[in-house]
Formats: C-alpha cells, sequence, structure tokens
C-alpha cells in the first residue's frame, strides 16, 4: 500500500473508527507537544493532554456528551505561532495541536475528513523532521525510503488493518493506546514519558 493508498484508505472510515484513527495518530504525536512545552515554557501541557483524554473517552463511550465548542477553544488556546520560537521543535507542537482540532471538527460533523488530516500531519511532521536533521538533501524518493517514514507508513496501514476489525468500546480504545505507546517513542522517534 503506497503512501496516496493509505490516505484513499483513511478517507473512507466514517464515524467512529475515523476519530479512532485520528486520535491513535495524536496519541503518537503528543511527546513532540509535550517535549516542546516542557523546553520553551510554552504552555501547560495537561491542556493538551486532557482534550486529548476527552477525546479517548467518547470513543470509549460514545453516547457521552462532550462540549465540542470548548474543547475546540481550549486547543486553540495552546496551539503555538511559529513566528514566536526560532525552535524547529514548534513545527511538530504546532502539527499536533492542528491534528486535535481537525479531530474535534470531525466528531463535530464539521470537518469529515479530519482524520485524512491526521494522517497527512503526522506524515508530514516526520517528512519535515527527517529534511530538518538529514546531514544530505534528500529527495522524495529518499524520504519515503528512510527508516522513520517507512515506520510511520507501516504504522498507519497496521492502524487501519487492526480498525477494520474494531466495533468499537472500551477495550478497542485499550488496544489503540496500548499500539500508540508500545514502541515508547513519538512518531519522530522522541522518547515518551512513561507517566
Amino acid at each position: 500500500m503506497s503512501k496516496l493508498n493509505t490516505f484513499a484508505a483513511v478517507r473512507q472510515l466514517k464515524g467512529w473508527h475515523a476519530v479512532a484513527f485520528a486520535a491513535t495518530l495524536i496519541e503518537r504525536m503528543a511527546p513532540n507537544y509535550t517535549l516542546f512545552c516542557e523546553s520553551t515554557g510554552y504552555a501547560e501541557v495537561s491542556q493538551f493532554r486532557n482534550v486529548l483524554n476527552a477525546v479517548w473517552e467518547w470513543l470509549s463511550v460514545p453516547k457521552m456528551k462532550i462540549n465540542l465548542a470548548v474543547q475546540l477553544e481550549r486547543i486553540e488556546d495552546v496551539t503555538p505561532h511559529p513566528s514566536e520560537y526560532d525552535s524547529y521543535g514548534v513545527y511538530p507542537a504546532i502539527d499536533a495541536a492542528v491534528s486535535l482540532s481537525s479531530t474535534l471538527l470531525l466528531m463535530q460533523g464539521e470537518d469529515p475528513q479530519g482524520a485524512v488530516v491526521v494522517s497527512k500531519l503526522s506524515q508530514g511532521a516526520v517528512e519535515s523532521f527527517i529534511e530538518a536533521t538529514s546531514e544530505v538533501a534528500l529527495d522524495s524518493e529518499g524520504i519515503k525510503a528512510h527508516p522513520l517514514m517507512q515506520w510511520e507508513i507501516e504504522f498507519q496501514q497496521e492502524l487501519l488493518t487492526l480498525l477494520a476489525q474494531m466495533k468499537g468500546g472500551r477495550e478497542d480504545v485499550a488496544t489503540l493506546k496500548a499500539l500508540a505507546t508500545q514502541e515508547g517513542v513519538s512518531n519522530l522517534g522522541i522518547e515518551c514519558d512513561p507517566s
């Protein structure tokens, strides 16, 4: 399955499955946001975490009511602006925050392609990280062949396969969260805080 086919498959996801796909990718991106906040003192990481936890809770109990507009405001309040920081870390943090906003819009019915947005942001974060850290200029084939990009694409494909067998609920949510954190590193290979 190519990168393009991954996006096409994500586009087919609906409802719970689309939100679950997005939340799992965001869980993998969360350490990038945490590291940025900790290294710059930008914001309380707990606000981002609480909103992501609310999404997970909704996935566990889909009839649960969440004030999505309030959650969206909370994420907008803790989304950094690149012009205010000269460190590379602001970009993966923005990708994580925008992904969470897109997921909330998906849950609201405002953006039915929210899961595709998250899929592209996650892969885009990996691509820009590879470009920023590579000692040599890489063309698109070089980026696709990079182990970090291979891992990202494989993870998204594995997630799609897993979701196809899921009906929703607490057990599935626990499985997805475990999948997102089992390697102990973010999608950029940054170590996660085990807490």
